[in-house]
């Protein structure tokens, strides 16, 4: 698993392990790992039909992932406006905004949270990252949590935004703005935002 997600760091990775007996001790053990890795266990038994000899694989726990994630508040450290303007992002700050505007015509409780890493969401003073924006000088990478879909991708594809991609750790669309192509995805990233927006409702 290490030397794989070292030498493809771009795709998600999953331990996967095989035995003929899996005790509640071992699952303690799986427990403990996989808070910080990803881990199937498979517990394979062998049946004998007639002649045969047949392998049974059954999955004791499905994947789990524990430990923090990026949403929360103890893992972002709070920051202000003033912070992500001094970095140069003022133009790209401006998208953000202009889809805070639509964020509230959702639901007028909703406020830009300033993190260090990234700009999220707030509703009533609570954290509510549905869509969390990345500031860059030139690009605004927009990650909105929604589940996967052919029709979202292709919907993203015919609007101009094929090259995002689907972050299947944190079940997020990334799609990277440049400047100018709010205007041209507007609708299509509204969309996108309402539904996403409704999952949370859910």
């Amino acid at each position: 698993w290490d030397i794989e997600r070292r030498r493809y760091p771009q795709y998600d990775h999953t331990a996967v392990i095989i035995a003929e007996d899996i005790t509640s001790r071992f699952l303690n053990v799986m427990s403990l790992f996989n808070g910080t890795i990803p881990l199937i266990a498979l517990q394979m038994q062998a049946l004998k039909i007639g002649d045969q000899v047949a392998l049974v694989f059954t999955t004791v726990p499905n994947e789990l992932r524990l430990g923090l994630d990026d949403d929360d508040d103890e893992v972002a450290e709070v920051t202000d406006r003033a912070y992500w303007e001094k970095r140069g992002n003022g133009p790209i700050l401006s998208m953000v905004d202009r889809l805070q505007t639509i964020l509230q015509q959702l639901d007028g409780n909703l406020t830009l949270k300033y993190n260090k890493v990234y700009i999220g969401l707030a509703k009533g003073g609570v954290t509510n990252n549905f869509v969390r924006f990345r500031p860059k000088k030139e690009v605004l990478r927009v990650e909105i949590r929604i589940e996967q879909s052919p029709e979202i991708e292709e919907k993203l594809e015919q609007g101009g935004l094929e090259g995002s991609e689907y972050d299947q750790r944190r079940g997020r669309y990334k799609i990277r703005l440049l400047k100018g192509d709010l205007e041209k995805t507007e609708p299509l990233l509204t969309e996108l935002l309402e539904m996403a927006y409704k999952e949370t409702l859910e």
